[in-house]
């Protein structure tokens, strides 16, 4: 276990601010883990906690942070269960996703092919539901392994427990701050079943030859990501900071009056989700700075820091962005990004 005091956390998190924990410490196994969890319900219950992976999908408001940020430094993949069909791999909440979609693909595995290069580690895919491209994480999810934080106990979640939504979990709704992940197992394909018909997969394939393979969805979602979002090493952003809105079928008719062309996704009978960018786009926002933070130029779902901004400015774009999006189209954007006080 590593404990750190003080500590800046500007390389852990990918907007990039110089912000400071009176404790930091990393864990690397489900021991150490409630060993931490014991001296969190002793000499600091009276701190603060928050568990972080990537730092991918957080916002803190200001420069510092007064409690124990946690980290997971669990590794290691094993296959637990395999047929002529499928593999289920089980795999530590601390490996970086993109390494492990990168390993899936070398071995032949299908399923996350379409997930590649979202940024943030294991443990956030079973806790944020990420998704892209028609993928989510419950598409692929068997089991969650974890600790309640209350009594140090283990409890293995089905996928179905975990009630998975767009972008949500039991994890971020009622058992939110009670559980800590340590392992995630994944059911991967032996015979992949490409989706290719979000986005612009399928033009990208044909742009780069044509071949259907894990390897070339693999590099044709890659490429698509780099033309379109900031790398965070360079400038500090949180991917895509709003979700998609899902609305129901008639508003999105009611906007197809004016905007006849206006994209949507098919989500069932009764309800669509409209694409928040191009929302912001016809807001005139794409491309445009306030002080120190700006809507990205090649993606209005990205806010990135222009270079020594706060949580504070970036908040602040924020409401105005979903103001105006409010306005134009009767519709509420909301946050994917968590804001830390």
């Amino acid at each position: 276990m590593k404990h750190y005091t003080n500590h800046s956390l500007k390389e852990l998190h990918t907007f990039g601010m110089d912000v400071r924990a009176a404790h930091l410490v990393e864990y690397a196994s489900v021991d150490e883990l409630c060993a931490l969890l014991e001296k969190l319900r002793g000499e600091w219950k009276e701190l603060p906690y928050l568990h972080i992976g990537g730092g991918s999908n957080l916002l803190f408001a200001s420069d510092s942070y007064a409690g124990v940020i946690l980290h997971s430094a669990i590794v290691g993949k094993e296959i637990v269960l395999e047929d002529e069909e499928t593999v289920h791999l089980r795999v530590g909440a601390g490996v970086v996703w993109d390494d492990l979609v990168a390993y899936c693909v070398s071995q032949g595995w299908g399923g996350m092919e379409n997930l590649s290069l979202i940024p943030g580690e294991v443990g956030a895919s079973a806790v944020q539901n990420i998704g892209a491209y028609g993928v989510e994480a419950k598409d692929l999810i068997v089991s969650v392994a974890t600790i309640e934080v209350a009594t140090g106990n283990v409890r293995t979640f089905t996928c179905d427990e975990c009630a998975y939504g767009y972008r949500q979990s039991i994890f971020k709704g009622e058992l939110k701050g009670k559980y800590i992940v340590t392992h995630v197992t994944y059911r991967l394909q032996k015979h992949p079943v490409y989706h290719l018909d979000y986005g612009n997969i399928r033009a990208e394939l044909e742009r780069m030859g044509g071949e259907v393979s894990l390897e070339s969805v693999r590099r044709a979602v890659i490429s698509i990501r780099e033309s379109k979002l900031p790398d965070p090493k360079v400038t500090g952003n949180a991917g895509s900071f709003f979700m998609n809105p899902v609305v129901p079928r008639g508003v999105m008719e009611h906007i197809r009056q004016d905007y006849p062309h206006m994209p949507f996704y098919e989500v069932d009978a009764e309800h669509v989700k409209i694409p928040a960018g191009w929302m912001i786009e016809q807001c005139g926002w794409k491309g445009r700075a306030m002080g120190r933070v700006a809507v990205h130029d090649k993606q209005a779902l990205v806010l990135v820091n222009l270079g020594g901004a706060t949580g504070d400015e970036v908040m602040a774009l924020s409401d105005a962005v979903r103001s105006d999006v409010k306005e134009k189209f009767g519709i509420d954007i909301h946050p994917e990004v968590n804001f830390i006080q």
